[in-house]
């Protein structure tokens, strides 16, 4: 069942669109990642989901409740919808239990003190921050903040909570330790997650789902998986991961190119396969480019190495054919290879083939 329906909305400030038509349905429960470009609509789309902008034709469902349509536009308030900035946007003056606090409103005058009392406790032992309940927002490190704001955003019962880049400003290892635990936090609460990153790997590691946005369009949603291993167009892969291209010739579920004869899938967004001899242009990750030797493969050739990139857990191998085309390898260990060194390279696995850009 859908927690977030959105179909066909489209938002425009004067006569431009800044959302196209945007139809995504996201289950009840999950964690959907939003990626895209800087100014493709991203922040905006999380915006008009909550009701801070008005969708211009479109609609938009929460569970069973019609947020958005033609003369209708509940006010934000009204939307059970929570919300976390990237910059925590905690009030300065009230302390960390009275920042969870405000807005909730339970009951009598006096019912309500004792009530929300117990829920901010409650809250605060979700984010682990009981013990600096009298804090003030000035004597909280970025990721302490943070969690007040998610605190904050889950004390309203929220359906769903919104996430503005909300890591963003962490060093890397409390981003890390901070989205595991939104995300096992939503997960407890039951409540659905909308999550906005410029960090294409957050998202295919946190998420349970991946929309990809580009000039206000939604691009493709599915799985981080569906999304790495099947995206639409060259366009969509090399957006959220690194990838090689290569032109070629299709033929009979193979494609014919400088790197020899490759065995491919055709991976447009239309079913239609491709005639033999149709240009096509090859999409290949860089781990499916093995080093080393391997005569049984398909396709092998001969290349040059050009860079070496160490991650850590793997080292990014640049390479350079014999006609000039570079392209990336991905190994888990680089052994005695060097830049300057020949290699033998293969293609593992089955690549992808599109109609030409």
């Amino acid at each position: 069942m859908s927690q977030l329906s959105l179909t066909d909305v489209v938002v425009g400030f004067d006569a431009e669109p800044v959302l196209r038509g945007i139809t995504l349905d996201v289950p009840s429960g999950a964690l959907a990642a939003v990626v895209g470009p800087s100014g493709c609509g991203k922040t905006t789309l999380l915006r008009t989901i909550a009701g801070l902008v008005r969708a211009r034709s479109g609609e938009i469902r929460i569970g069973q409740r019609m947020m958005a349509t033609h003369g209708i536009h509940l006010a934000p308030e009204k939307r059970r919808v929570g919300w976390v900035p990237q910059d925590a946007a905690l009030f300065p003056h009230l302390t960390v239990a009275e920042n969870v606090a405000f807005g909730l409103g339970i009951g009598t005058r006096a019912a309500r003190r004792a009530a929300r009392g117990a829920e901010v406790a409650r809250l605060l032992g979700l984010v682990s921050l009981s013990a600096l309940a009298d804090r003030l927002p000035s004597q909280l490190s970025g990721g302490q903040a943070q969690r007040v704001a998610l605190a904050r955003a889950l004390a309203v019962s929220p359906e769903i909570v919104l996430l503005d880049e909300p890591f963003a400003a962490l060093d890397p290892v409390l981003r890390a330790e901070l989205r595991a635990e939104v995300r096992a936090l939503l997960a407890a609460e039951g409540v659905t997650g909308i999550l906005v990153t410029h960090d294409q790997a957050e998202a295919l590691s946190t998420a349970d789902f991946v929309a990809v946005m580009n000039d206000g369009q939604l691009l493709q949603f599915g799985t981080p998986r569906e999304i790495y291993e099947r995206p639409r167009d060259p366009w969509v892969a090399g957006f959220v991961g690194e990838s090689n291209l290569v032109r070629g010739m299709w033929s009979d579920g193979f494609v014919e190119c400088v790197l020899g004869r490759v065995v491919a899938q055709w991976g447009g967004a239309s079913t239609a396969v491709p005639v033999d001899g149709q240009p096509v242009t090859l999409l290949l990750r860089p781990e499916q480019l093995v080093l080393g030797p391997a005569p049984t493969m398909p396709a092998a050739f001969s290349a040059t190495v050009t860079t070496m990139s160490y991650g850590g857990h793997d080292v990014l191998v640049g390479l350079m054919l014999a006609d000039g085309t570079r392209m990336i390898s991905r190994v888990v260990s680089a052994g005695a290879l060097s830049a300057g060194a020949p290699v033998t390279a293969s293609v593992s696995g089955p690549a992808l083939a599109f109609s030409p850009q």
